[in-house]
């Protein structure tokens, strides 16, 4: 079904698909298997897809983002978008190399084994059926040669079929096509299609000080060590001699021992370094105890998988920040492809690529903590004071001085509505008018981990933070009286160009485990513990967006306001929050999105519909309900992600979506709608009120477990659940595992139930508290000798 929209663009298309190769665009970059991609791109993979798989690929992605014959009419920049395939900007080569080299996916064989089938007749005609077929002898057809408007029907008939895995090979396709053509960039940081889309890239305040063609290249060490934590990070790039000179002369002990048997594998540490604590990840949770350790005088070493980009190495660039400061390069799903998950991946962790919302926790939440869970933690005084100590390190408050494109039409469409509306605390200035605060803070007036609590570890003299390094277990043994196994260090892994693969190991007095609610079980089970709680429980704060066009011929908001520039959020309703009853509902809020994000929540119902769709993207204001979640999943990555929305909080999203539209409407939207696979939208200022309450009730009805409409995920939670029962939880409330003495856990993975706001403050607050508990045992410790 074709959306009912009105064009709002100074040409006239005619719809017409033409041959690619005959359109005079310049290419972004030659197609050629294994080109390395343009400085400002994503880190290039060599293409590892077969010449057959690449084939059917490239045709797919021509038909998803296909050339488009149009009249140029004086809008060179339209004209170009329109007349611009994916091919034409090697797309198809990118994803291959993607796909190979980076995206860890449960059904990713499937993906391969279909675009191989699609590369031959049989496959072609088994997977497409009659709509394959030619008028002309021999009839069958490889994907490949089926011409532009059957394919086009062929890839809309699988994003509405009753067989699942048809759902999901459409899904995946279109995820990664649209994600890659909008996202990479050349040399000049800019995108073809970015300027017909009224989007100018990287934040102007913040593009004249990028790196002449450096686009934030982590080249030199001089640069990666720029900013307030360069007297803590090692830089690991260098040779292990160097490595080791720099921890000693930061006051650790250094060895290099023998070879040693661990719990699960043999390995040959080619360095271990002594310490007082070691902590897995350096986001909300690790982040404040690095600091709280280090500035009461204890040597602390923090073990970060991702990179460090400080302010002067950032790029403010989609794809090049997705595919180094997120995990899994932005592109992370459960297994069903059901829902989208965004975690950071980088020194800061989630705090450095948030959206800003530092919102403590709810009483009701704590209240139910404290009296349901029996975790007197979250009733005490020592929270209280932990939820204010982080606040006040983060300069949290709700003050605003201009309001964004999106969060002014949230505004205004409650007020008129009668829905509460209120102002979100912030870890920013009240005059931070920054909307791409998601891909790291240009100034580092956005207090992250990396601004605070890991510059009081830096001043402190006391601790390294080591980045680049993936933990691969940790070591426990068994020690003489004592019940259960005592943690003794972790071992790590580090790669780099020059000097390969190498491990190290840390021994420590504790060890904290923060890698989030994704990456923390997975290191535990691999460490050996088996308490079933872990990887257990997992809450995602499933939310599904809506959204509203306003025209820039529209009196409001203002022409000069954008979707993508602005405070990411800083209104927030509470219409069907449930907060003075259950606490299960749904708060509004608004995302930040850019065009590649952007692209990957647009319905896509033709070639010319999603260009359409996208030309108005400057001047789409969204929308989002996020449910505070009962349903739940479970985490064993890197082979599984699995998570089931529960039917209850399937409805309280659908509530929120009939709030969304209703306030888009209310706030002056001429056209509104969701992101179905269908694409149908409304016309508010033709539409009477009787087919505006259909519309409504319609879009809000619609099942969302069927990945027929897009569900997201920023916030992972609860799969090591904290609790006073070992049978029902993974760690006591001092943050200690029931298994490991001296083993700690500090993230999101603790939460006992899904919180239904922004964790980032709640995060913080426990991991404040756990670090009181790991200061009491260092003490201990330190007075046994």
């Amino acid at each position: 079904m074709e959306p009912n929209h009105t064009k709002n663009i100074s040409l006239t298309a005619t719809g017409k698909v033409s041959d690619s190769s005959s359109i005079g665009v310049i290419p972004l970059c030659p197609v050629s298997p294994g080109h390395e991609l343009l400085r400002g791109g994503r880190t290039p993979y060599a293409n590892g897809l077969s010449s057959r798989q690449m084939e059917s690929l490239t045709a797919i992605c021509d038909t998803l983002m296909p050339s488009i014959d149009v009249p140029r009419n004086g809008n060179e920049d339209l004209y170009n978008f329109y007349r611009t395939s994916a091919s034409m900007t090697g797309t198809p080569d990118r994803i291959g190399g993607f796909m190979t080299r980076r995206l860890q996916h449960a059904s990713l064989w499937l993906l391969h084994l279909a675009l191989w089938f699609l590369s031959t007749w049989y496959g072609t005609f088994i997977i497409c059926g009659k709509a394959s077929l030619s008028s002309d002898f021999p009839y069958f057809q490889r994907f490949s040669q089926v011409l532009p408007h059957r394919r086009e029907e062929i890839l809309f008939s699988w994003s509405l079929s009753s067989f699942f895995l048809y759902r999901m090979l459409f899904k995946a396709m279109k995820y990664l096509t649209v994600l890659m053509f909008f996202t990479m960039a050349d040399e000049n940081h800019e995108n073809p299609s970015w300027k017909a889309l009224g989007y100018c890239g990287p934040d102007p305040e913040f593009k004249n000080q990028l790196p002449e063609g450096g686009g934030g290249e982590r080249a030199e060490e001089e640069d990666q060590l720029l900013g307030p934590l360069s007297k803590a990070i090692v830089n690991m790039e260098n040779s292990r001699d160097t490595i080791s000179r720099t921890l000693h002369r930061a006051g650790f002990h250094i060895s290099v021992p023998g070879r040693r048997r661990g719990k699960s594998r043999s390995f040959s540490p080619s360095l271990t370094l002594r310490c007082d604590a070691v902590i897995v990840g350096s986001g909300s949770g690790g982040g404040v105890i690095a600091g709280v350790l280090a500035k009461a005088g204890y040597k602390v070493v923090v073990l970060e998988k991702g990179h460090y980009y400080a302010r002067n190495n950032l790029s403010l660039l989609e794809g090049p920040t997705m595919d180094r400061m997120y995990e899994g390069g932005g592109l992370l799903a459960t297994d069903d492809l059901g829902v989208i998950l965004l975690a950071g991946s980088t020194v800061g962790g989630g705090s450095a690529v948030n959206w800003s919302a530092s919102i403590r926790t709810p009483s009701h939440v704590m209240e139910e903590w404290c009296n349901q869970y029996d975790l007197e933690l979250f009733g005490s005084k020592a929270y209280k004071m932990a939820m204010d100590a982080v606040c006040d390190r983060m300069g949290v408050h709700s003050a605003i001085c201009e309001e964004g494109f999106n969060n002014a039409v949230l505004r205004k469409g409650c007020h008129e509505m009668g829905y509460p509306v209120n102002d979100i605390p912030r870890n920013s200035p009240a005059d931070h008018y920054c909307g791409w605060c998601c891909f790291g803070c240009k100034d580092g007036r956005k207090k992250g981990t990396q601004e605070t609590w890991l510059v009081d570890l830096a001043e402190s003299g006391n601790g390294v933070i080591l980045p680049g390094c993936k933990a691969l277990e940790v070591l426990h043994e068994r020690k003489r009286g004592r019940s259960r196994k005592t943690a003794t260090g972790v071992v790590f892994e580090i790669e780099n160009q020059r000097h390969g693969k190498e491990v190290y190991v840390v021994e420590s007095k504790v060890t904290i485990v923060a890698g989030g609610a994704l990456g923390t079980p997975v290191l535990l089970k691999r460490s050996g513990l088996k308490n079933p709680n872990i990887g257990k429980n997992l809450h995602l704060h499933p939310t599904v967006m809506a959204w509203g066009y306003f025209p820039e011929t529209s009196s409001w908001p203002e022409e000069e306001k954008k979707s993508y520039k602005g405070g990411i959020m800083t209104a927030m309703s509470t219409a069907v929050a449930n907060f003075k009853t259950s606490g299960y509902g749904a708060v509004i809020q608004t995302p930040a999105l850019h065009p590649g994000m952007f692209s990957v929540v647009t319905p896509w119902v033709s070639g010319m519909d999603i260009k359409e769709r996208m030309t108005r993207f400057s001047r789409t204001a969204h929308l989002f309900a996020l449910a505070r979640d009962k349903g739940s999943g479970e985490v064993n990555l890197p082979k599984s992600l699995s998570y089931k929305l529960d039917v209850g909080d399937e409805e309280n999203i659908k509530k929120g979506v009939e709030k969304m539209l209703r306030a888009l409407a209310a706030a002056g939207a001429h056209e509104i709608g969701t992101h179905h696979c269908k694409g149908e939208s409304l016309n508010v200022k033709r539409a009477s009120s009787h087919e505006f309450e259909e519309f409504v009730k319609k879009a809000s009805g619609r099942g969302l477990r069927d990945l027929s409409t897009p569900i997201c995920s920023a916030h992972q939670m609860g799969s090591c659940r904290m609790g006073v029962d070992p049978k029902k939880s993974a760690v006591n409330q001092r943050g200690e595992t029931w298994e490991v003495e001296g083993l700690f856990v500090a993230d999101s993975s603790v939460f006992p139930t899904a919180l239904g706001v922004n964790p980032m403050v709640t995060v913080q607050s426990i991991a404040y508290c756990t670090a009181q508990s790991v200061l009491e045992v260092l003490a201990r410790k330190r007075s046994d000798k």
